[in-house]
C-alpha cells in the first residue's frame, strides 16, 4: 500500500492506495460509529457490503446508476435517510462508488447539521486520479454541471485498484483522460509514460500514484481555488460545454479530451493526439460545437465576463489567460476540433 498524504493542518488526510484495500475500511478509517454508505446500481454491491461487514452500525443506500443522480432529488434522498438514520453531528457517510457517488455524498455531509465527516472510496480510474481527493462536492441543476456545491474535505479515501478490474475498458479511457490532463500541466515524466508504456495492471498503479501526488500538491498550494489550483481545470471549460450538450452520450474523460484539444500548442498536439488514441479517447468532435458554446456562459470558471482559460504550450507548464466569452468561443471555432 502506498500512502499519501494531503497536508491541510487540521483538514489533512491519507489517500492510501493499494490492493484488497476495501476490507481494510475498519482499519483505515473510524467507522465506529453511525455509517451511512452511499453506492449507486452500476456498482458491484459487494463493495458497500465489504465496507459494511466493518462498521460498528451502517446501512446502505443505493441510487440509480447516471450523471442524474447527481440532483436536487437525490440530495434530499440522502438528507432523508440520514436524518431517518437518527445520525448526528459524530456519525459519517462513505462514498462507495465513481465521482457521481462521490460528489453527491461528499455534498450532502457537508450540508448535513453544517457538515459531518465523510470517507471517499472511489471505484472508477477517473474518481481514483481526481474526484475523490481535493473536497470539492457537488450537484447539477437545470443541466449545468456542479454549479451547487461546497469545500468539504474527506477524513480519508481509499483507492483500491482491484476494483477497477470489474470496469469496462471505456471507463478506463475515462478516467484516463484526467490523469492525462494532469501531466500535460504539471509532470513531463508521467506524461512520457503515456507516450511510451502500454497501459497495463503495473501501469495504472503509477498512473494512480502519480496524479494523486499532482492533486495533492495543487490542492495543498490553493485549497479553494483561488488560484493554481485552476490548473486542474486544463480541457474542462470547453468540456463541460460539450458535456452538457451531449446530454450523458459522452463521458466526462472524453469530453476533457476534446476540450484539451482546443488550449494546447500545435507542438503539444502532435504529442497528444497519439496518446489520446492509445488511450481510447477522442480526438475530434462532431456533435453541435454551437451548442456545446452556449454552456459556456454558466461555467464555474467565469470571473464576471471573464473566463480563465488554461493553455499548455510544453510539457509540465502552463499559462492561464483571462478571456471574454465571445473570445474562447472564437478560439474554439478557429481550432475546429
Amino acid at each position: 500500500m502506498t500512502t499519501v498524504h494531503l497536508n491541510l493542518g487540521n483538514r489533512g488526510y491519507d489517500i492510501n492506495i493499494g490492493r484488497g484495500l476495501l476490507s481494510r475500511a475498519g482499519e483505515l478509517f473510524n467507522l465506529n460509529r453511525r455509517v451511512l454508505i452511499v453506492t449507486d446500481s452500476g456498482v458491484p454491491s459487494e463493495y458497500a457490503e465489504t465496507v459494511r461487514m466493518v462498521c460498528k452500525d451502517a446501512r446502505i443506500i443505493t441510487l440509480p446508476e447516471g450523471e442524474g443522480t447527481k440532483s436536487i432529488d437525490s440530495f434530499a434522498t440522502l438528507l432523508n435517510a440520514m436524518l431517518s438514520f437518527g445520525m448526528t453531528r459524530t456519525d459519517c457517510v462513505v462514498a462507495v462508488g465513481g465521482g457521481v457517488v462521490g460528489d453527491l455524498s461528499g455534498f450532502a455531509a457537508a450540508s448535513f447539521m453544517r457538515g459531518i465527516d465523510f470517507y471517499n472510496i472511489p471505484t472508477t480510474l477517473l474518481s481514483q486520479v481526481d474526484s475523490s481527493i481535493g473536497g470539492k462536492t457537488a450537484i447539477n441543476l437545470s443541466g449545468v454541471k456542479n454549479i451547487v456545491g461546497a469545500f468539504h474535505q474527506p477524513k480519508g479515501v481509499i483507492c483500491d485498484l482491484d476494483t477497477l478490474k470489474t470496469l469496462p475498458d471505456r471507463q478506463i479511457s475515462n478516467g484516463l483522460a484526467e490523469a492525462i490532463k494532469m501531466s500535460l500541466t504539471s509532470d513531463e515524466e508521467l506524461f512520457s509514460l503515456f507516450e511510451k508504456e502500454e497501459i497495463t495492471e503495473n501501469i495504472l498503479e503509477k498512473i494512480v500514484i502519480g496524479s494523486v501526488k499532482i492533486k495533492r500538491a495543487v490542492v495543498e498550494a490553493d485549497e479553494h481555488e483561488g488560484g493554481v489550483r485552476r490548473i486542474l481545470n486544463f480541457g474542462h471549460t470547453l468540456g463541460h460545454g460539450i458535456e452538457a450538450a451531449e446530454g450523458g452520450n459522452l463521458y466526462h474523460g472524453e469530453c476533457v479530451a476534446l476540450g484539451m484539444m482546443a488550449v494546447c500548442s500545435e507542438e503539444i498536439k502532435k504529442r497528444l493526439i497519439p496518446v489520446l488514441q492509445k488511450a481510447g479517447l477522442p480526438t475530434g468532435y462532431d456533435g453541435d460545437i454551437n451548442k456545446a458554446l452556449s454552456f459556456i456562459e454558466h461555467d464555474k470558471k467565469c470571473d464576471g465576463s471573464l473566463i480563465s482559460v488554461i493553455f499548455v504550450d510544453r510539457v509540465g507548464s502552463y499559462r492561464i489567460e483571462k478571456m471574454d466569452t465571445a473570445g474562447f468561443c472564437a478560439l474554439v471555432l478557429e481550432e475546429k476540433i
